[in-house]
């Protein structure tokens, strides 16, 4: 009985794919290096500076959890957070279901009677405040509801609805449903534009199949359209939700927060202690806390959106 010797091994040779998988790798050092500078190092100061007591000139105190311990019990904290929910509803709730109607009706009914190009004209109409400057679009309708000589108040006595003239940012009764208000004016061509995007990649047989059948425009809507753009209805709420959690600038435009506290807002709230209370340290934790949110909640929606995927491709 011979003993056979074992082959001698051939080193594995590196295959040309992996090799330049790696090589490809470093067309992202840029954009890492880019990211680490703009958001993670910020994030990473701001989070310690909110164990601080700083003024923002000379050296930050250290005093640990003091700013979050104060934050639970600010009054004006929490009031800032349950006005965000109502800027959720003014920015996701009501655009999202509005721009998913209109976008139908454009697609469904307007450019099939009256052509595209007048489908196009509503479209760009819907869209053009999204591409308006915030802070002309807040001068403007600042005039609009001014209480001595706006347009809404004019209007109203040209009707005959004289009583209903009301100082509505002025009044803190109604300065937040004001705000709202332009919001949903502000935010409703981005849904809309998103949605008409996602009914052109439905297969139109579909709906043949379905109106053949004897479905009505509204069930073919809710059956047929609703289900199948659900991607572009998670892209929505999850790009709107956040915009809607960090909104600033409508509000430094239109209110300031104000009057008192009825339209403050987290972000703004942070801006108060950041740059006119030059309480550098409170404003931080403001801030971080408003990250974890929002990150929370990203989390929450992706996984969400994985799991109803899954279900959706099983």
């Amino acid at each position: 009985m011979s003993a056979t010797s074992p082959a001698p091994s051939r080193p594995r040779r590196r295959s040309k794919g992996a090799v330049g998988e790696r090589g490809h790798g470093w067309f992202l050092l840029p954009g890492l290096v880019l990211f680490t500078a703009v958001i993670v190092l910020p994030l990473l100061m701001n989070t310690w500076t909110s164990f601080t007591s700083w003024t923002g000139v000379g050296t930050p105190e250290w005093t640990g959890l003091s700013n979050y311990e104060r934050l639970f019990r600010d009054a004006t904290f929490w009031a800032s957070f349950r006005h965000s929910l109502a800027i959720i509803v003014a920015m996701v709730v009501i655009p999202t279901a509005l721009g998913l109607l209109l976008a139908s009706v454009l697609f469904d009914v307007v450019s099939k009677r009256f052509g595209e190009r007048t489908s196009a004209a509503f479209r760009a109409g819907f869209y053009l405040p999204q591409v308006l400057p915030v802070a002309v679009a807040g001068v403007v309708w600042g005039w609009i509801v001014h209480p001595d000589d706006g347009a809404l108040d004019a209007a109203l006595q040209k009707v005959g609805l004289g009583s209903l003239s009301h100082d509505w940012l002025g009044d803190p009764s109604t300065a937040l449903a004001t705000v709202m208000a332009v919001m949903v004016w502000f935010q409703l061509g981005y849904p809309l534009v998103i949605f008409m995007a996602g009914l052109a990649r439905v297969d139109p047989e579909l709906h043949e199949a379905a109106q053949l059948d004897g479905a009505s425009w509204f069930q073919r809507f809710r059956l047929i359209t609703i289900h199948l753009i659900k991607p572009e209805v998670f892209v929505v709420t999850l790009t709107t939700t956040i915009a809607a959690l960090k909104v600033f600038p409508q509000i430094f435009v239109l209110t300031r927060g104000g009057p008192g506290d009825a339209t403050i807002v987290p972000s703004y709230f942070a801006y108060q202690n950041f740059f006119e209370k030059a309480d550098v340290g409170y404003g931080s934790a403001i801030a971080t806390v408003l990250t974890v949110v929002i990150i929370a909640i990203s989390a929450v929606f992706l996984r969400y959106q994985a799991r109803s995927e899954q279900g959706g491709d099983a």
